[in-house]
């Protein structure tokens, strides 16, 4: 399985990053690096959670992450 991760700079510093397949389902981390690898355990403890209480695991198929660049705004 595959899941969309949406990594945050941390106001305090490092970063953090939320599961939107998965609500609830959030890690930090130092680095970019740290964080993807705090978040993979967050997503396999969040599944095995799921399974254990008998619910569905919801799949990451509905999310399309993109990119738009706007100009300069005028006020």
């Amino acid at each position: 399985m595959e899941y969309t991760i949406l990594i945050h700079k941390a106001e305090e510093g490092g970063f953090w990053a939320e599961v939107p397949a998965l609500p609830g389902c959030f890690s930090q981390g130092e680095t970019v690096e740290e964080t993807i690898a705090n978040t993979k355990e967050a997503i396999e403890l969040h599944i095995s959670c799921l399974k254990e209480d008998h619910e569905e695991i919801p799949l990451d198929d509905e999310f399309i992450i993109s990119r738009i660049r706007v100009g300069t705004v005028a006020s």
